[in-house]
């Protein structure tokens, strides 16, 4: 499969939200597989940690001019594209969310034209269920879509989404995110725990937006807490972050409750949580949901969307209707009451994780799919 060195631009957020995390896990897996990969965004991604021979990073200059009452985001990005493009011989462009992304590859792709630049586009989630869908972004974000030369998305759930939300009927293909085994894996015996006294602990993981109905994490994590001594670990930051600390206080929760704000080196992190819960309005895929399982930790998930392709109730963890906090709540202590039930649900995640979902094999998928598209 491998057929010479592929020179590829990645078009992603630097943010701490799943498409950037993923777009930046591939662009490494592909480097170090020797491919030349150029991540092009307005700032460093979160992931990209250090130097990676093959993987560069082109920052997004915009300009601020007083016409503008916004930096016009998107035609700088268009104009870094073509200009990586030209310069480093790209190959093609990997655009992952939909808008401005995908908008600014179609640009970017007509600047050049007619010398060839073929593109791609992941859809993530957000960038069709929440974003996308909106009146200002729905015919963009359709046109971005069809203008594409090839289509994924990160779950069948997400593909049937896209297909009823824009009324689209063209070829897509389901890649799922992945996770690195050897970087996220169980707690080594004898490491020194972060959070050293015995108490279960419960964990979430977002970026604190509406969606990821953080505020009933606490809700759960207080039914949690009548029935035994646990502690609640925060993990990220976002705009509803002062709601739920305002919960937290609200229901006299702060002494059993850590707050941790954005982490770099979250796969440290997961390994100390006996659960971990995930209760959003709905999930395309559940990135943190599959790096926990990876980590050996059970999930308390929401049973809306693609985390249905990701955790199999009951076995390594369970889905629940993100609306049913005492569902959730019962859920958490079937687990943690049962050390062997605990134990058991993480190895049978771990390997799920490691046997479906290994950056190994999908970033090969997405290394074929580039390759039939370049014909």
């Amino acid at each position: 499969m491998k057929r010479g060195t592929l020179r590829i631009g990645i078009v992603c957020y630097p943010t701490s939200g799943g498409s950037g995390i993923v777009a930046t896990d591939l662009a490494t897996g592909l480097a170090r597989g020797g491919d030349r990969v150029t991540i092009i965004s307005y700032a460093p991604p979160i992931r990209l940690k250090g130097y990676e021979k093959n993987l560069d990073f082109c920052e997004v200059q915009t300009e601020h001019y007083p016409v503008f009452h916004h930096p016009p985001y998107t035609l700088s990005l268009a104009a870094t594209i073509t200009m990586v493009a030209r310069d480093r011989g790209l190959d093609l462009v990997h655009a992952h969310y939909a808008v401005p992304h995908a908008t600014a590859a179609y640009l970017a792709k007509q600047m050049l034209a007619p010398s060839p630049l073929p593109t791609v586009t992941t859809l993530h989630g957000t960038d069709i269920t929440l974003v996308g869908s909106r009146p200002a972004f729905y015919e963009t974000t359709r046109f971005s879509i069809l203008q594409s030369d090839s289509v994924t998305t990160v779950s069948r759930w997400l593909e049937d989404e896209t297909r009823r939300t824009f009324d689209i009927d063209i070829p897509m293909h389901v890649i799922p995110n992945f996770v690195d085994g050897a970087v996220f894996k169980p707690m080594s015996p004898g490491r020194t725990r972060l959070f050293p006294d015995d108490r279960p602990i419960l964990m979430h993981a977002s970026n604190f937006r509406k969606v990821k109905n953080v505020v009933t994490v606490v809700d759960v994590f207080h039914l949690v807490r009548r029935e035994l001594a646990a502690r609640l670990v925060l993990v990220g930051d976002g705009p509803e972050r002062p709601k739920v600390l305002e919960r937290v206080h609200a229901l006299d929760l702060a002494a059993d409750v850590e707050v941790l704000g954005l982490q770099d080196a979250i796969e440290e992190i997961l390994p100390e949580a006996d659960v971990l819960l995930l209760p959003s309005e709905h999930e395309s895929f559940g990135l943190v949901a599959l790096e926990s399982m990876a980590a050996g930790v059970p999930v308390v998930a929401t049973n809306r969307g693609g985390t249905r392709e990701v955790v199999e109730d009951g076995v390594s963890g369970f889905l629940v209707d993100p609306t049913d906090i005492e569902g959730m709540a019962d859920a958490v202590l079937a687990i943690v009451k049962d050390p062997e039930r605990r134990r058991e649900m993480g190895a049978r995640g771990r390997m799920r994780a490691i046997a479906d979902f290994s950056l190994e094999a999908v970033v090969g998928r997405y290394r074929a799919l580039y390759l039939d598209l370049l014909g």
